[in-house]
Parts: C-alpha cells; structure tokens; sequence
C-alpha cells in the first residue's frame, strides 16, 4: 500500500512540475524565447534547491556518466534489506517514505540552482550537505550525450540545455569538440568546478564511473559507508548482479520501471541507439572517430580537464 501511495504521490508531483511549466509559458507567451527559457531554468532551479534542502545523501553528475545504473544499485540494495517492491525506483524520498530508516537521497545533474541563485562559480548550496560526485570520462560522456540528443532528448530540452536544435546534421565530432550543453568544453567546465569546490564540501565522496565498473563491489561497499548505510556482504552482491548491464538491457527492453517516467525506457525499441542503457563501454568513444580525431579528442580533454579526475 505504501508503494502505492508513493508512486501516486510521484505522479502527483511530475504533473504539478508540467502544470507549473505550461501556466508559466502561458503568461510569458508575448516575451522572447530567451526569456522564456531563462524564467524556466529559474523555476527549474527552484524545484533543484527545494530537494537539495531536504536531502539527506546527493549524488551529481553530469548527464550520461551512469547516473541510471546507480540508481538501479541503490534501489535494488534497499529492495533487498527492507522487502520494497520489486519495481520500484528510488526517486528522492519514495523510498524514504515506505521506510523511515532509508535516507532522501536527491540525484542531481545540478544545472538549473545557479541560474535560480546567479551564483555561477561556487557549490555553496552544497556545503553542508553529504555529496557524492559521480564522475567519467568526458569523452565518453560527450559520445554517449550525442546519442541520447539525437535520439531521446525532446527538442525543448535541446534548446533550454544550450544543444543544437533538434533535427540539425551536427557530426558527431563536431558535437563532441563544440561549445554546445553536451560537449568535452562544457563537461570539463563542470566537472572542474566540482573539482575546485569539493573541499569546501563538508562531506565529500569522488566515485569514478570507471572505477565502479571495474570494482563494482569494493566501490559500492565504499559508498555505503560513505552513505552511512549498513548492508551485509551478501545484500551488495545482490544489487551487483541486478544491475548487471545485460539485465539492465533487460529491464530496459521490458519497460519494469514505467512507472518511474522515461528514465528507463528506450526511444525507439527498434534502435539500439536509443536506449537509455547503450554500450556502457570505457574507452567506447575511440569507435566512433578516425585516429585524427580521437587524438584532437584527447588533446582537448587534457587541455581543459582538471588533473584532479585522472581522466589526462
């Protein structure tokens, strides 16, 4: 009963953001479409402070770094210790409000607080909070940050986030190495200011995509404790194996997290391409270029990305 009321509370919400959008657009209908959008990432931004405030745990990162398969992780981990139901996802304080015991944890790309507070070049929102920064490579990102332009991103969001417009012929090299929302620039930006704030965070935990790939279990264990979440031995290799990528595939193909909205479902069934779980290969953007290109690539990260992610 209590997933049920959650889920209804969640839709609840997700209708109550779309109204509060569309009423917004309404009443600036005769004012400029720079102005529209500015006011949209105001109120985004108010919505963003709102759970960063009431947060126990938030973990940010940059779109496309592997935001889904931690949350997946998570969710499955707390299904696991307190009986939740098996569909569903954490999704701020759902989880929370079916067991007090498990923490709001407030997953976040952090792109709209700053345009709410004008505060461009510190964290301070996060000072006081316990933050988990999950990071990879942006040149992985930038890859997997084009497909999911090309095939999942509605062309709104294309146009709030500083993308190309929907349906242009933007290479993908030259989305990768531009100045636009998904590209290396504005991933080295944003991971570097994490970089330079991070100390000024009181609680503060680096976890690297690449990392948790390779040691899923020790990094998860990690985190946890980080968290201040007790979990046997047994329960972190349960939520291992379930986010395993071919059963993400699965779950993905199968749609078992509608009710979670499109975070898990595939654009086009039909397209590969479009799938929220795609190649979760480390290293995958060499496949996509020539060997000109990938050096460009990787003379552009180490010229702009802070030597403190190791990614140089």
């Amino acid at each position: 009963m209590k997933h049920i009321l959650q889920s209804g509370r969640q839709f609840l919400d997700t209708v109550a953001k779309k109204m509060g959008r569309f009423f917004l657009h309404l009443r600036m209908r005769n004012a400029s479409e720079a102005e529209v959008l500015a006011a949209e990432r105001k109120m985004r931004g108010v919505e963003q402070l709102d759970k960063l405030q009431r947060a126990d745990i938030v973990v940010v990162s940059f779109g496309k770094s592997g935001r889904t398969w931690l949350r997946v992780m998570i969710s499955h981990l707390f299904r696991v210790m307190h009986g939740l139901p098996e569909n569903a996802l954490l999704g701020f304080d759902n989880f929370h409000g079916m067991n007090r015991s498990i923490p709001k944890i407030f997953f976040t790309h952090d792109n709209y607080i700053k345009d709410l507070t004008g505060d461009h070049s510190s964290k301070q929102p996060f000072y006081g909070k316990r933050v988990v920064l999950l990071a990879r490579d942006p040149r992985d990102v930038a890859v997997s940050q084009f497909f999911q332009w090309k095939f999942r991103m509605k062309p709104h969001k294309s146009a709030i986030n500083n993308y190309p417009l929907a349906g242009s012929d933007t290479s993908i090299f030259d989305f990768v190495t531009g100045d636009g929302g998904g590209g290396i620039h504005a991933i080295a930006e944003y991971m570097n200011l994490w970089a330079q704030e991070s100390p000024k965070v009181e609680n503060f935990h680096l976890l690297r995509y690449e990392s948790l790939r390779a040691n899923p279990h020790e990094e998860l264990a990690k985190l946890l404790e980080f968290m201040q979440v007790s979990a046997t031995q047994e329960h972190i290799d349960k939520a291992v194996d379930y986010s395993s990528y071919e059963n993400m595939k699965k779950m993905e193909s199968k749609q078992q997290f509608r009710l979670a909205g499109g975070r898990m479902m595939p654009g086009d069934k039909n397209n590969p391409d479009s799938f929220k779980v795609r190649r979760a290969k480390i290293g995958g953007y060499r496949d996509y270029f020539e060997d000109s290109e990938v050096a460009a690539i990787d003379t552009q990260l180490a010229e702009q990305l802070d030597a403190y992610f190791g990614y140089s």
